[in-house]
């Protein structure tokens, strides 16, 4: 199963057809938060048709920047994934929209005591699906979540979530300067970095092969 994992656009879509062949190629198009730029639920459902386009295949979440109606456009176009989960080729998906708390007041900020709270919730309705690929708007505290003045801005509550789930699988933005694919405790994370700049190609077979494309 390929994936192409897309992140931090940002409403900065007008280069999707320099990716048209990978989305066309894709499984599955996993959008990863921050679909807007504090945009309302009509940009998201502009973007996500525009990528719709190619391959109507997309599992996505919202992002802190995005705003709350943009959850009705997702859920609307049936590709939300936050706080929900679900099953494609025997693979378990489930996600988490949002990010925690930020010094910046976005609109779509958690206390780590919800993340955790949503994220269980998510998992646990896999129930015994052996393979789990988890979608993150945030990643987990101290992997790839370094800013460019070198604050770890991850969640404390996903580091342990991820610590002892049973997965396979993360794929995470909202750290922009901190694309990058990285093993821990014997999962792959991946932040495909904003759009603008790339995106991520995750082949899942019997065995996790990850790459960073750059535009």
């Amino acid at each position: 199963m390929r994936l192409l994992c897309i992140s931090d656009i940002h409403g900065r879509y007008t280069n999707i057809k320099k990716i048209e062949s990978e989305l066309r190629e894709a499984d599955i198009v996993i959008l990863v938060g921050d679909i807007t730029n504090f945009g309302d639920r009509d940009d998201a459902m502009k973007i996500i048709r525009e990528f719709m386009k190619y391959n109507p295949k997309i599992l996505a979440v919202h992002g802190n920047c995005d705003l709350l109606s943009v959850n009705d456009a997702l859920k609307e176009l049936k590709v939300w994934l936050h706080g929900r989960s679900t099953v494609i080729n025997g693979t378990g998906f489930f996600g988490l929209g949002g990010s925690n708390i930020t010094p910046f007041a976005t609109p779509q900020e958690y206390s780590e005591e919800k993340l955790s709270r949503i994220v269980e919730k998510a998992y646990n309705s896999l129930g015994n699906i052996e393979k789990k690929i988890f979608i993150s708007h945030t990643p987990p505290y101290g992997i790839l979540d370094r800013t460019g003045s070198g604050i770890r801005a991850g969640s404390k509550a996903l580091r342990n979530f991820i610590r002892d789930a049973d997965m396979e699988l993360v794929i995470c933005g909202h750290v922009h300067e901190a694309k990058g694919i990285e093993k821990w405790q014997g999962k792959l994370i991946v932040n495909p970095g904003p759009m603008h700049m790339g995106y991520a190609i995750v082949e899942v077979n019997d065995g996790l092969e990850a790459e960073l494309i750059s535009l």
